[in-house]
């Protein structure tokens, strides 16, 4: 009887012939369920690794995804790891070989440290879930409902491993193809095999299959644009677009458009709430239904703003928005209620999709519309004589803060182009003028809140008193300001791609106001726990994660305070943001 090996299935076979084969289908579901035992070495040490903490609290549903997903990462490390320790360094050292007996003792121990290992990091694992969100103010998980993330993971990893067979199938199903089409050798047709397969894949992901996802989420998405939520009606001020003096009629706003024109405070509640007569607000915006392109919704804005007389106003504020059109209100209440109405907002939409779709796929799309905007707010602006013009100010938030910085190539720029004051509230990690300023940093300042050229012109904070902002840096705070808002335990600030192979150094350092000290770099985990951490960035109690609350009123004290502003109306304000509540918030 002699024995050989498969260089493409990697199997050893004999020709025996008197052993009975097996059905093809049966190996074919064989070789979707066997397992190799270092990639269940593997696998159990990243799910271990992925039940550390992360920067949001996580229950145990995503918690077993996320596991699920490490797992299967981890196994396929070991098994690589496996192929090439039998290929380059066992090869045909038969003697180096354990008897059948001590491999089989090592292979069920394997197999039992794993299961332990899994089983038992359980219970630390709720622990450090309870430590993050006793952070944040949160009720933590009971460790024995915690168990189910086992179960979540062992069916989630069970699936991405069974995929990847599929498409380890499909390549050498193309080598045996190749090899008896082209005479090749085993190694030149797996290569060949292994890169066909790869670009199929990285042309179906980024091509068809992204393109089509996106065209699916916009069809999914666009319906809601039509609607109006229930309280908000058609302004009849003429201040406001979508009033019947308005040029962008108040169907054509959007969801999110008609939320922001139709709601905030009027003259009637800022008089009461500031004790004084006040002016109406201005709000200006276009949606994607107000005219057919970019330019031609621009130019509706531009005629909006002439039309309210917006550049005779004390304060006109540039708002690019998040994916939807999305504009916080508690920002613009806040900003009117400090200016006693002297204020002109003004915000266009350029998608149907949620931020989170609009980042994933359509980071360009957005830096593009909010370039467009500000270029095209300012140039007419700047055709004003100087002493007839409001205070130019920009506010982006989240994706809205990464498409106000497409404007400027560096500091200078927004100095230069006349803003007075710039709130960035939540940058994501993509924000190039942000990403530039950290990297840029004053040595020794640490990453989640550095300091820029002593803050003289930027400064970062997760501070909620604007006292402290001002008191942040010894220079005086003069010219244009330009403050960033982050919390330490923002997903969206700090995740990014170099999590997989690089420990940033915002984990190198002390941890921030709201980051747990237990959470640790790990490749590829860190990676993939933040990113998950990403889709719950918002459901976190205010002033923590992506919820920014009333910290976004505390930006407008310190980089856009009224004349002879203080503590106490600040405190007013706050007050009053509360007093409001309602379904804008």
């Amino acid at each position: 009887m002699r024995a050989q090996t498969d260089q493409i299935s990697g199997d050893t076979v004999t020709d025996t012939p008197e052993r009975p084969r097996r059905h093809p289908l049966l190996i074919r579901v064989w070789g979707l369920i066997r397992l190799d035992y270092t990639g269940i070495a593997f696998g159990a040490l990243f799910f271990c690794l992925s039940l550390t903490p992360s920067l949001l609290p996580r229950d145990w549903l995503f918690q077993g995804l996320i596991g699920g997903a490490n797992a299967a990462i981890g196994y396929g490390i070991g098994v690589f790891i496996s192929k090439m320790l039998v290929r380059f360094v066992i090869g045909g050292r038969r003697a180096w070989l354990p008897s059948r007996r001590t491999l089989y003792a090592v292979k069920t121990g394997v197999v039992g440290l794993a299961i332990a290992a899994s089983v038992l990091m359980l219970v630390p694992a709720a622990a450090w879930q309870r430590q993050v969100s006793a952070e944040m103010g949160m009720p933590g998980p009971e460790t024995s409902g915690y168990f189910r993330v086992l179960v979540v993971a062992a069916l989630a990893g069970g699936v991405c491993v069974a995929v990847s067979r599929v498409v380890l199938g499909i390549i050498k199903t193309l080598a045996r193809w190749l090899i008896r089409r082209w005479r090749l050798s085993d190694e030149m047709a797996l290569l060949i095999g292994t890169a066909a397969i790869v670009v199929l894949l990285i042309t179906l992901i980024n091509g068809v299959l992204l393109q089509g996802f996106l065209a699916g989420a916009s069809r999914v998405f666009q319906p809601q644009n039509f609607t109006t939520r229930e309280g908000v009606s058609q302004p009849t001020q003429p201040e406001r677009s979508g009033s019947p003096a308005s040029f962008a009629s108040w169907d054509s706003l959007g969801y999110q458009g008609r939320n922001f024109v139709g709601s905030g405070p009027d003259a009637r509640e800022l008089e009461r709430v500031n004790g004084r007569p006040a002016q109406e607000p201005i709000r200006v915006y276009a949606g994607l239904q107000t005219a057919d392109t970019d330019e031609q919704r621009i130019a509706v804005l531009l005629s909006e703003l002439e039309r309210t007389r917006a550049f005779d106003r004390e304060l006109l504020v540039i708002v690019p928005t998040t994916g939807t059109g999305w504009v916080n209100p508690v920002a613009a209440r806040a900003i009117e209620l400090m200016y006693n109405g002297d204020t002109a907002m003004v915000a266009m939409q350029y998608s149907y999709l949620p931020s989170w779709i609009s980042f994933l796929g359509d980071q360009q799309r957005s830096m593009e519309s909010g370039r467009m905007l500000i270029d095209a707010v300012q140039q007419r602006w700047s055709q004003r004589p100087a002493q007839q013009r409001p205070k130019l100010v920009l506010y982006g938030e989240s994706l809205g803060s990464m498409a106000g910085q497409a404007a400027f190539a560096w500091l200078p720029d927004i100095a230069d182009m006349g803003f007075s004051s710039v709130l960035w509230v939540g940058p994501p990690n993509a924000s190039p003028l942000w990403k530039a300023i950290t990297d840029r940093r004053d040595p020794g300042t640490p990453e989640v809140e550095p300091r820029y050229d002593g803050g003289r012109t930027v400064r970062f904070s997760p501070a909620t008193d604007p006292a402290e902002i001002a008191r942040d840096t010894a220079p005086p705070w003069e010219g244009t300001r330009v403050l960033f808002l982050q919390h330490a335990s923002d997903p969206i600030v700090w995740y990014s791609p170099d999590l997989l192979t690089a420990r940033p150094d915002w984990l190198r350092e002390p941890p921030g106001r709201d980051r747990t000290s237990s959470m640790r770099w790990y490749p590829i985990v860190t990676f993939w726990q933040v990113g998950a951490d990403m889709t719950n960035a918002s459901s976190v109690p205010a002033g923590h994660g992506h919820n920014y609350g009333e910290s976004v009123l505390d930006g407008w004290a310190a980089v856009a305070p009224p004349p002879d502003w203080t503590a106490a109306d600040t405190e007013r304000i706050r007050a009053s943001l509360r007093e409001s509540g309602g379904p804008e918030y």
